[in-house]
């Protein structure tokens, strides 16, 4: 019996020594992709500001006075939702806090009586809310990891044509910002509309007092603005997949460092019931030889007894046998 748990228990160890080096492999690679992803961050920072400030003082010179992509609606009637999660899983509660804090709106707005819309990016969010029957309006899979602008596009494209078509009246993204390796934040931002309160609320929470330039725009700043709309939500966009990027990988590398470490816990336990069974079997062998050679020994003197004791009685009565007959 101990020997064949020993046998169990050396299977479980290299069982998992095998999943301890893929952990450690995907721990080593999430760690190398989380500076790559730091970098495009940083990257797209330059054109992010650099739109919001152009948006600012077009709508600061009059334009966007009738865009509807900066005005809110009299009346919200139905909501959507941009769910950014990850096409895979193996990176701890990324996942299932993106996708708590989606929920939670999507109901909060359905308490409040509006419509939902879902346009969900990843692969994990499409999986839970289609088991849970929602309806989904929009799937985008393929580049949690790895982002690009023209996946951004196509998001916001989506998004946009149904804002602008009516069928949304209000837009929000649900994403994780990177604030570093060790911390990463749930965000749930309105997208569209952007009013022109916000904007000046952007502006004031700059740090910067100096007073903005005076421009001449050509053609009117409306039509500037009805153009650079579209390319500015695409940008915000862009910043939100980039930072969930780089959130999955930090969540990956810190699950897949506790999955080690965990890993080795595990086997250092197992090393122990595998000796203590070991010296088991080894105790339970030694009193089984110690008892099998005691046994052979009292059958060994026992016979001997019962031989010598039946020699000399029969030489006994020999003796007087023959001392009566004479």
């Amino acid at each position: 019996m101990a020997g064949g748990q020993e046998r169990v228990l050396r299977r479980r160890i290299k069982s998992i020594q095998s999943t301890q080096k893929i952990t450690r492999a995907m721990e080593l690679i999430a760690a190398s992709r989380i500076v790559k992803a730091q970098a495009q961050v940083a990257a797209a920072q330059p054109y992010s500001e650099s739109i919001t400030q152009v948006v600012r003082d077009l709508s600061s010179g009059g334009g966007g006075g009738d865009s509807p992509l900066l005005n809110p609606r009299e009346e919200t009637r139905r909501v959507a939702h941009i769910v950014v999660a990850a096409d895979r899983g193996l990176c701890g509660a990324y996942n299932s806090s993106v996708i708590r804090e989606a929920e939670g709106s999507l109901l909060a707005h359905r308490a409040q009586g509006h419509d939902y819309s879902l346009l969900l990016v990843g692969r994990k969010a499409e999986s839970y809310f289609r088991y849970r029957d929602y309806r989904i309006d929009g799937v985008f899979t393929g580049f949690s990891e790895q982002p690009t602008y023209e996946d951004a596009r196509a998001v916001g494209a989506a998004a946009t044509a149904a804002f602008l078509s009516g069928e949304t009246d209000l837009v929000e993204i649900i994403y994780t910002r990177f604030v570093s390796a060790g911390t990463q934040i749930v965000e749930r931002q309105t997208l569209m509309p952007l009013t022109t309160d916000d904007i000046a609320t952007d502006r004031a929470t700059d740090g910067t007092d100096a007073v903005a330039a005076s421009y001449e725009f050509e053609p009117s700043p409306e039509g500037i603005l009805d153009l650079l709309l579209p390319r500015y939500v695409d940008s915000r966009i862009y910043a939100a997949l980039l930072n969930a990027a780089a959130s999955e990988h930090a969540a990956r590398q810190r699950a897949m460092s506790a999955a080690t470490e965990n890993a080795d816990d595990l086997m250092t336990s197992l090393s122990r019931v595998m000796n203590r069974a070991r010296q088991d079997a080894i105790t339970t062998e030694i009193m089984e030889i110690v008892g099998g050679a005691e046994a052979l020994r009292q059958s060994d003197e026992g016979e001997t007894d019962y031989l010598s004791d039946t020699i000399e009685g029969r030489d006994a009565d020999l003796f007087v046998g023959r001392g009566a007959t004479t």
